[in-house]
């Protein structure tokens, strides 16, 4: 009984100096530090845009340094009189995907806009950003003072008569839940309807999906409606152009089912209305797309026979970090990941020292490492549907672009979601054939490479299409986020 009361003791200890130690250093409201990311593969350069102070701190009080080692970027808090680190937190970008792109290998330069969020700061600050080195090593790469008396931290009230709030799920105070707020894009005034019916069908597949079924209590979800002029999204592939809110766009980086938007600050603008820890963009458009940024943001189609799926897995690389465990896809990406070097991405691995694994607390006993299994029939069946697939999305692309009948056009879409459907369920039959299936080893095939990287499982969400879960160790991944969060 005295070593139990012992361990309540010390654990309220620890929390009161933590909490002790946002007071010291930070109010209880939130400082947007809005920024310009500039460059290509060949130069990366930084300048501040603009600063707005919130009233309210989203975060915990008690986590404020991020040791959770995801992202390929960090920006890092320092007391500007001690130089002590108060604050930080890892994060990918749009940028480093551009950077990989024919273009940002080339040296074409682009800009992109993006935000840090911190508590406000009583003190003095520097606002350091890091980045990961060829060696996956943090080094900093842009240093700036920012003084929070300064007379052009923007301090306004956000008021739009248009913009309406939705609180489909709420548990508790921000600072110990994961705030989540999702931004409606692409629907008119005249769809506000069945932008609610859309949130709430999508936060009832949140709750379906375990880590999350388990942890309910531990969220709170904020849906944001802002009318578009026009209903949907842009199809540059079919020249179809549609006038949102929040500028998303099919075919990003000539990706026909990479769904993104690069208007960081409307999105951050509209998000600003409710205290959040991660934003989602919910896209009115019946074409399978989506994406997700490490602590950006992702973004989900609501009308696809896959949304579910869509919505979890892009959910899972804004919020948690997770890689992409499949290989058999056209992306824009060249060597985002490589496997002379570990990723970060706790659910990948170049397997560069098999003896410790990074989930090595995960594998199932007596596990071959690397794991054997049937990849060379997978392959075929995956590559020859990849041939087959982006044939009959050129096609469809071609009709729209044409302006085709309608019907016509409808039913080259109905087969090719019959096809779609079909090639994920004799995915699914085909690895719950195999002897690992359910085991945890290293399966070589991930992180859009066939060979030389590995995943923990024969599958999970992060892997195939399907309403199907986690494997073990993305679950475990995303606990830890959501414990960062809530504490």
């Amino acid at each position: 009984m005295k070593i139990y009361l012992s361990l309540i003791l010390f654990t309220i200890s620890i929390y009161s100096q933590s909490v002790s130690k946002f007071n010291e250093h930070f109010l209880d409201k939130t400082l947007r530090i809005d920024y310009f990311h500039i460059g290509s593969n060949k130069l990366e350069l930084f300048t501040i845009d603009k600063l707005y102070k919130y009233d309210k701190w989203a975060g915990s009080t008690k986590n404020l340094i991020d040791n959770l080692n995801n992202g390929k970027y960090c920006y890092k808090i320092y007391d500007l009189k001690t130089n002590n680190l108060i604050f930080s937190k890892g994060f990918d970008t749009f940028f480093q995907e551009y950077a990989s792109t024919s273009e940002g290998l080339n040296g074409v330069n682009k800009t992109f806009h993006e935000t840090a969020l911190i508590p406000f700061p009583k003190q003095k600050i520097f606002f350091a950003i890091e980045k990961r080195n060829t060696q996956n090593i943090l080094e900093e790469i842009f240093r700036v003072e920012i003084d929070p008396e300064s007379i052009f931290i923007i301090d306004e009230k956000v008021n739009d008569n248009s913009v309406h709030i939705f609180k489909p799920h709420l548990s508790g105070d921000s600072h110990d839940k994961v705030d989540i707020v999702i931004l409606a894009e692409g629907y008119t005034i005249s769809e506000k309807k069945k932008f609610k019916d859309d949130l709430e069908k999508f936060v009832g597949y949140f709750f379906e999906q375990e880590p999350f079924k388990s942890l309910k209590e531990k969220f709170n979800i904020y849906g944001i409606f802002k009318p578009s002029q026009d209903s949907g999204t842009d199809l540059p592939g079919a020249k179809i152009f549609a006038n949102t809110t929040l500028n998303t766009s099919f075919w990003t980086f000539g990706s026909e089912r990479y769904l993104m938007t690069e208007d960081n600050k409307t999105i951050r603008d509209l998000a600003a209305y409710v205290p959040y820890d991660a934003i989602c963009l919910q896209v009115n458009h019946s074409r399978y797309g989506g994406g997700g940024i490490y602590n950006q943001f992702c973004t989900y189609t609501t009308d696809n026979q896959f949304s579910k799926y869509l919505f979890i897995h892009e959910f899972g690389h804004s919020f948690s970090g997770l890689a992409d465990e499949y290989y058999t896809s056209d992306v824009a990406y060249n060597d985002l990941y490589k496997p002379t070097v570990e990723p970060i991405e706790p659910n990948i691995t170049a397997l560069l020292d098999k003896d410790n694994l990074k989930w090595k607390n995960f594998l199932s006993e007596g596990i071959e490492i690397p794991t054997p299994w049937e990849k060379a029939e997978f392959d075929t069946m995956g590559y020859n549907w990849m041939k087959e697939r982006n044939k009959m999305n050129n096609y469809i692309a071609e009709l729209k672009k044409n302006k085709a009948p309608i019907e016509k056009i409808r039913e080259a879409e109905n087969e090719y979601a019959i096809k779609d459907k079909l090639q994920s369920e004799n995915v699914d039959k085909f690895l719950k054939s195999s002897k690992y299936w359910g085991k945890v080893g290293a399966f070589e095939g991930a992180g859009y490479r066939s060979s030389g990287l590995y995943r923990p499982m024969l599958d999970c969400i992060m892997f195939s299409k399907g309403d199907k879960p986690f494997c073990k160790v993305c679950e475990d991944a995303i606990k830890k986020v959501i414990k960062y969060y809530s504490e």
